[in-house]
């Protein structure tokens, strides 16, 4: 079917460049994994998560049969988002490598193949497409509601250092993209979900032009707790030997200097014995 020059058309090609730009914006955090060679401090969830999501927008437009848009920009995501899952469980450690294997089992193996299946052999395909634009719908406004978390910390801290204020614009523009594309294609499951992508949009950049003035605070990240503890872990794995004679050069001698006098008279007799050979 040829793609015909349309407002919705239009409203997807749009949609489908700020999309592809808000996939790209964790690729800063996966070039520190990189050189750091660890993903310690960094959760995978989100990922699996938006990898869950861009399957079951790409099932769901391949059974609507005219949201060739919404194929597109999913594929991409399905491909970028496991790249970063590739990454992450590569440069994980032990622990994160199994609650990441977990997550995928749950979202994108059982998750997704319990939805395909209780769906796909259902006789009439106008009800199958009903039940599935109201999960997708339904997880879209889930993910939608995420913000939330950081709204409440910007109200708490007054602080604006964890919410991006180039990201918020790019998440708003998309929500009002592919907004206007599910209204005229007429379809209230891609359409409805947006109008709470765009209002938490807009919170963001209210909250951003209220504290972004405000004096920096001192925020305690959980991710610098977690560098600390493993600066720590690292000193103890040098070893028992390593770590004794740190102690020793640093801690305070309990003899009072008698230790020291034993070891130079120890020294002396020694220089005068050897003096006695010769």
């Amino acid at each position: 079917m040829a793609l015909h020059v349309s407002w919705a058309f239009v409203f997807g090609i749009l949609g489908n460049i700020v999309s592809f730009l808000v996939s790209l914006a964790p690729l800063p955090t996966f070039y520190q994994i990189y050189k750091k060679r660890t993903s310690e401090g960094y959760q995978s969830i989100p990922y699996v998560v938006s990898l869950f999501s861009a399957m079951l927008w790409i099932y769901y437009a391949l059974l609507k049969k005219d949201a060739m848009l919404l194929i597109t920009i999913n594929t991409f995501c399905v491909f970028i988002q496991t790249f970063y899952i590739v990454v992450y469980f590569y440069y994980g450690p032990k622990k994160e490598k199994l609650v990441t294997l977990k997550l995928i089992l749950l979202f994108n193996v059982f998750g997704f193949g319990a939805i395909f299946f209780s769906t796909f052999f259902l006789k009439n395909p106008l009800i199958r497409l009903q039940i599935l634009g109201y999960i997708c719908m339904g997880f879209a406004l889930c993910v939608f509601v995420a913000p939330l978390g950081i709204l409440r910390k910007v109200i708490k801290t007054k602080s604006v250092e964890y919410m991006p204020f180039t990201l918020s614009v790019f998440l708003t523009l998309g929500a009002v993209m592919w907004f206007f594309y599910g209204l005229l294609l007429k379809d209230m499951n891609i359409a409805v979900p947006n109008v709470l992508g765009f209002i938490f949009g807009i919170l963001q950049m209210i909250l951003y032009a209220i504290y972004k003035n405000y004096p920096k605070k001192m925020v305690e990240d959980p991710k610098l707790q977690l560098s600390a503890q493993q600066v720590v872990v690292d000193v103890v794995k040098l070893g028992s030997t390593t770590v004794c004679l740190e102690v020793n050069a640093v801690g305070p001698n309990p003899n009072n200097g008698e230790g020291t006098d034993e070891a130079q008279n120890i020294k002396t007799n020694n220089t005068t014995d050897a003096s006695n050979e010769v």
